[in-house]
C-alpha cells in the first residue's frame, strides 16, 4: 500500500484515540484538531476532525494545511545543517562575515555572533514577536525580502539585552540566520524550503493557509474569531522563525526523517549532526527544546503559536516515536486540551508497546 493509501485508510477508519481527541476538541473549543503518532517508518495513528472555520460546515480534511509557527525553526536548522555539510557555510561562520555591509551600523555586542549562536538562542537579541508595535510596515520599503533585510538592519542597531544562563529566546536570531543561509547558498529562504520539500515529497507553504484559496483552514484567536486570510507582514519578517504551513501527512514525513536521523538511519545527515540539532546545547539546541522523560530518556520538542494556530511536536528517539498535534486556534484553553491529548496518545502508545506478542 502506498503512503497516501495508508494515510487515507487511517483517516477513514476508526483510530484508537479518535473519540477521545474529538471530545477534547469539543470541550476545549478547538475548531479543527489533527494529530499523528509515527515511528521512523510507520504511521501508527492519524486523525483529523472538526471544521476549517468556526461556525461553518466546512469540514476538516486530511490534506488541510496548518501554520506550524516556531516549529519552522527545526526546518530552518535542518536546512542550515545541509548547507554546512555541503561546505557552503560553517556553524562558526559569523553573521557579519557574510553581511559585512551591515556591520558598521550595528551594535558591537553582535559583531561576533555565529550561525550556531543565532540558531541556538545564544545571542543577546530582544524577544521580538508579531505582537510588537514597532517597527511599523511603513518604516521599510520594497518586497518581502527587502523588508526582512531592512528589519535585520534595524534590530542589529538596537541595544543588547541580558542573557539568562547564556540563553535568550528571540525570533530575531532565526531572521538573521535565514539571511546568512541566503547569502551562503545564493538562494532565497523560500526556495531553500521548497527544495527541501521536493527532496522529501513535502508540499511546504508560507503564511495563512486560507490565503491560498478556498478549502483550507482559517486560523482563530482565543475568542474564536477567524483570522482574515491575508499575509501578516510581521510574520513575513519572521519567515525563517515561524511562517511555514504544511499538511499533517506531509509534515509527518519531516518528523519521521528526524527519527531516522537520530537513530543513524538517514542518508541526508549523520547521526551526530541530528543529535547536535536536537540535543547539542543545553535546554534548546538548534530548532528544538529538549528534556528527559519519566525513564530518563531524552526527547526533543517544540510548540508553534503564530497567533491563530497551534502546533506541538514531541520526538522520542529511543522509543522510535513522535507525536504531532495541530490546531487552527491559538488559546490557553486549546493548548491545555492538546497537552491532555498528548498525554493520552503517549499512554495508549506505551500500553500497545507493552502488550505481549501471542
Amino acid at each position: 500500500m502506498s503512503l497516501y493509501g495508508l494515510l487515507l485508510y487511517l483517516y477513514t477508519n476508526a483510530q484508537p484515540s479518535a473519540h477521545f481527541a474529538d471530545s477534547i476538541r469539543t470541550r476545549y473549543h478547538i475548531p479543527e484538531l489533527a494529530y499523528a503518532v509515527v515511528s521512523s517508518d510507520e504511521v501508527i495513528e492519524l486523525n483529523v476532525s472538526g471544521v476549517q472555520q468556526y461556525g461553518t460546515q466546512h469540514m476538516a480534511t486530511v490534506n488541510d494545511r496548518f501554520r506550524i509557527g516556531s516549529n519552522t525553526k527545526a526546518v530552518t536548522a535542518f536546512i542550515a545543517a545541509l548547507l554546512v555539510q555541503q561546505g557552503k557555510i560553517g556553524w562558526h561562520t559569523r553573521f557579519f562575515d557574510l553581511c559585512p555591509e551591515l556591520k558598521a551600523g550595528s551594535n558591537k555586542a553582535y559583531h561576533q555572533l555565529t550561525l550556531e549562536d543565532l540558531l541556538s538562542f545564544r545571542a543577546p537579541l530582544f524577544a521580538y514577536t508579531y505582537t510588537y508595535s514597532r517597527p511599523r510596515k511603513q518604516d521599510f520599503k520594497g518586497d518581502d525580502a527587502q523588508q526582512r533585510y531592512a528589519f535585520t538592519q534595524w534590530f542589529f542597531r538596537q541595544a543588547p539585552v541580558p542573557m539568562n544562563d547564556g540563553i535568550q529566546f528571540s525570533n530575531l536570531g532565526y531572521v538573521a540566520a535565514g539571511l546568512m543561509m541566503e547569502r551562503a547558498s545564493g538562494k532565497d529562504y523560500k526556495t531553500l524550503v521548497l527544495e527541501l520539500g521536493r527532496q522529501y515529497g513535502i508540499s511546504f507553504g508560507f503564511g495563512p493557509p486560507a490565503a491560498s484559496g478556498a478549502g483550507q483552514p482559517w486560523g482563530h484567536n482565543d475568542q474564536l474569531q477567524a483570522e482574515a486570510p491575508a499575509d501578516n507582514y510581521k510574520l513575513n519578517w519572521l519567515l525563517a522563525a515561524g511562517n511555514i504551513n504544511v499538511s499533517l501527512p506531509d509534515y509527518l514525513k519531516f518528523i519521521q526523517e528526524q527519527l531516522r536521523g537520530l537513530n543513524g538511519k538517514s542518508a541526508a545527515l549523520s547521526r551526530e549532526t541530528f543529535r547536535f540539532l536536537h540535543f547539542g546545547r543545553p535546554q534548546f539546541a538548534l530548532g528544538w527544546f529538549h528534556d528527559t522523560d519519566e525513564t530518563g530518556a531524552p526527547y526533543s520538542h517544540n510548540t508553534g503559536n503564530p497567533g491563530s494556530f497551534l502546533s506541538k511536536v514531541y520526538v522520542f528517539p529511543e522509543r522510535n516515536r513522535a507525536f504531532i498535534l495541530l490546531a487552527n486556534v491559538q488559546s490557553e484553553e486549546a493548548e491545555a486540551g492538546m497537552e491532555l491529548l498528548f498525554a493520552e496518545l503517549k499512554r495508549a502508545d506505551r500500553l500497545t508497546a507493552e502488550k505481549p506478542v501471542r
